[in-house]
């Protein structure tokens, strides 16, 4: 079998048009990061997250022609990501909810608000959470994207289909709202 590992992601897509096997080690390499993010957007379950997936990789498989390879392909895939997280959640008109998150994600964004860390870890990541969940989807997705997934500004301006300049306006509001629900929920960080 052969190491794909060194590839980049556009020597990845270019091989895939040549032939569909080579598809797979792409699908590899997003696996996990995706059915994370559609997780922590959505609150889907693993088998929801699972067929939501599926259908990630069936659209991008199917649209790798219309791939602009001056783009970066993550950025790419992860808008499809959205997109199809979203309309799923429409589809089924229920309002995504923020889904378990991993501690050390969670400490990230902690981190980078300014929050103390004099709570456990546990109850800290319980109550960031709980904070999250009460926040509007566009603030709450764009702090998911650049603290969670650890995109940068240009790939949140692209899975979010918004100009960098707000972008960067959408996330100092967010940290703004962020700490607002935490008062609101009598929170102290």
């Amino acid at each position: 079998m052969q190491d794909y590992s060194e590839l980049s992601d556009t020597e990845l897509v270019a091989l895939a048009l040549q032939d569909k096997e080579h598809f797979l080690p792409l699908m590899r390499r997003y696996e996990e990061r995706l059915l994370r993010y559609i997780r922590r957007i959505s609150s889907a379950s693993l088998e929801d997250a699972e067929d939501i997936l599926q259908e990630i990789f069936l659209k991008t498989y199917l649209n790798l022609n219309g791939f602009d390879r001056k783009l970066k392909f993550s950025s790419w895939i992860y808008r499809i990501a959205h997109n199809e997280t979203m309309s799923h959640f429409r589809k089924v008109k229920a309002r995504p909810q923020s889904a378990e998150l991993e501690d050390d994600a969670f400490l990230n964004l902690a981190s980078d608000l300014d929050i103390k860390k004099t709570a456990e870890t546990h109850e800290l990541v319980a109550n960031l959470h709980r904070v999250l969940g009460k926040m509007d989807d566009k603030y709450r997705e764009v702090l998911i994207l650049k603290y969670l997934e650890g995109l940068d500004y240009n790939e949140i301006s692209d899975v979010l289909r918004k100009p960098l300049g707000t972008i960067g306006t959408l996330l100092r509001r967010a940290k703004g709202k962020f700490k607002q629900e935490a008062r609101k929920l009598n929170l102290e960080f």
